[in-house]
């Protein structure tokens, strides 16, 4: 039986969706009116309100109107393409300029028959425009992020919540001037270098990179651990960027030959200031700048946030909770060391007790705590600092990090004498902490009698809960990665990421896996005996201390992380 032609009321694309059985004609009707209120296409109420599928009625229109059919997925976004049409169109009528070739423009549409869109284009930008057909759902998507790309890249930097030419900045200690400030008066610039600072912030970024290249210029924040592309403004304006992040840090905007240290603070409002730690490098094409974020907020997480599994958490609380003895937090550059180093700080900052910490620089400032910068120019090293501190009565010493025999020496000494010292090390785990320290010339006994507890950790990427899901892993892939058959027999559930509006990849925010190990009486014989890394770690796995490697697959375990991500970060 052939099927009923629809009312003559519809016509166009939904007529053709009608047809095909996308949608039935009553649905129609009432879709094509409630659009009408809205003022939205028709196209963009049967997508949102679920009323037909994004992809069905995308071929749909490829079909009928034979105009060909793209994947956004694809699609490498040119924001310079992009630029092309008036940004007012594009949120208007919500279509993406996806490539220009000559005179012809490209344009993702999810309805051809939209004329009003394809001709105010026209108008507007001078081109010919040929439409493509893209799935609604998506042409959302990418058009949202095409008009921040573009707002972020020099033109049109207005920002909703902040002044962007207005906003206080100092740098150190000291207020910009009016000659420094005049120094970089370009409000484009200026506008832009705040622009990305402040989303970096929103996002909450941890780093931002300025990178010149031969005929490019880059802009990338670390978000989650992994760098992304957010600008490519004019290679051009390098020197001017560069200039005014080193006016804003208080550097010497003559000097490019070296690298030099700066801090920036930023008043965003009456009760919130953000900090920044920031270094040049001198490269090939001009100065590359990093700025480190430095977010107070996060030594006030508290220890439950920061990923430790319940024993190692209370070996954790009970080192601390000692009268001396040293506590050493180990890991790359990036891994949360400082952050579990202040969690700790911040548990046992009291009225009681008087806390001293050397850094290299402060990172985040905790009130009640004396906090010193190490400078190593005039002598303020680390070392000389510890040695103050010791004739200032104090009870808890933070160390940034031990670099040298001498900084090694007085620590332990410290900690030998009836005060708690914390620092940090650069190794790979815990057990080849205490070997790092004999490399370093300490004696084994002293290492045996001062050095309490030892922390490695990583930061691994968390799956995102709204969109995590399960994956069919061969049992032999997950006995390869280091699980056990009775793991598998107890239901071992192994989640991946998917990726969803919420997240980024499929990942959201960061959790911590951490090596806790205790320094027993059988370790220190180890020590003492000329025992080596590996002679520890089997000791340490005797005594049911986990390596990183197995508080990874814990973490993938419950659902937190996923296979790809520890192994990212940890090995067998």
């Amino acid at each position: 039986m052939a099927a009923t032609a629809p009312s003559t009321a519809i016509s166009g694309l939904p007529r053709r969706l009608v047809q095909d059985g996308i949608v039935d004609e009553e649905a129609m009707l009432q879709a094509m009116e409630d659009a009408r209120k809205t003022g939205a296409t028709v196209v963009a109420h049967l997508v949102e309100a679920e009323i037909a599928d994004s992809l069905a009625v995308a071929v749909a229109a490829s079909h009928e109107f034979g105009v060909p059919m793209f994947d956004l997925e694809s699609l490498d976004l040119d924001v310079d393409v992009v630029k092309e049409v008036d940004q007012k169109l594009l949120s208007k009528h919500r279509v993406l300029p996806l490539m220009l070739r000559g005179k012809r423009l490209f344009l993702a549409v999810s309805d051809p028959t939209n004329l009003q869109a394809i001709d105010e284009i026209k108008f507007q930008s001078g081109h010919r425009i040929d439409p493509v057909v893209v799935e609604q759902d998506k042409l959302q998507e990418y058009v949202t992020k095409a008009l921040e790309a573009v707002d972020t890249s020099m033109d049109d930097l207005a920002d909703e919540d902040f002044d962007l030419e207005g906003l206080e900045v100092t740098g150190g200690e000291q207020e910009l001037d009016d000659e420094d400030s005049d120094a970089v008066d370009d409000a484009p610039v200026v506008r832009f270098v705040n622009k990305v600072i402040l989303d970096a912030v929103k996002k909450g970024c941890s780093d931002v990179h300025f990178e010149p290249y031969e005929k490019t210029y880059r802009v990338r924040t670390r978000l989650d651990g992994i760098l992304h592309n957010v600008a490519s403004p004019p290679q051009m304006l390098a020197a001017k960027v560069c200039a005014r992040l080193k006016v804003m840090a208080r550097l010497d905007i003559a000097e490019r030959r070296v690298p030099q240290d700066g801090r920036i603070k930023m008043k965003l409002s009456k009760t919130r200031a953000i900090d920044f730690r920031v270094n040049t490098c001198p490269t090939l094409f001009g100065e590359k700048i990093v700025l480190r974020i430095l977010d107070p907020s996060s030594a006030k997480l508290g220890i439950e946030a920061l990923g430790y599994e319940e024993d190692q958490r209370q070996l954790y609380l009970d080192a601390i909770a000692r009268p001396h003895g040293m506590i050493l937090v180990t890991g790359p550059t990036g891994s949360g060391k400082t952050v579990s180093l202040y969690t700790g700080l911040n548990i046992l900052n009291t009225e009681e007790r008087n806390i001293s910490t050397a850094e290299d620089p402060v990172e985040i400032n905790l009130p009640g705590i004396n906090q010193v910068n190490v400078n190593p120019k005039i002598g303020l090293t680390f070392a000389s600092v510890l040695k103050a501190f010791l004739r200032q009565d104090p009870d808890i010493i933070m160390v940034g990090e031990i670099r040298d025999l001498e900084t090694a020496e007085i620590g332990i000494k410290a900690a030998q004498t009836g005060h708690l010292v914390l620092s940090t090390l650069h190794t790979n785990d815990a057990p080849t902490t205490l070997t790092r320290l004999v490399d370093m010339g300490v004696k084994p006994y002293a290492i045996a009698t001062s050095v309490r507890l030892i922390i490695a950790q990583r930061l691994a990427r968390k799956l995102c809960d709204n969109c995590k899901e399960i994956l069919d892993i061969p049992e032999e892939a997950l006995l390869a990665e280091g699980y056990t058959k009775q793991e598998m027999d107890e239901g071992l559930r192994i989640y991946g990421p998917v990726g969803c509006k919420s997240c980024q990849d499929g990942y959201k925010g960061r959790a911590g896996i951490f090596q806790v190990m205790e320094v027993s009486e059988a370790t220190q014989r180890i020590i003492m005996s000329g025992g080596n890394a590996t002679d520890i770690a089997d000791q340490a796995e005797k005594e049911g201390f986990w390596n990183l490697r197995r508080s990874a697959l814990q973490k993938v375990k419950d659902g937190i992380t996923s296979l790809d991500e520890v192994n990212r970060v940890t090995t067998e």
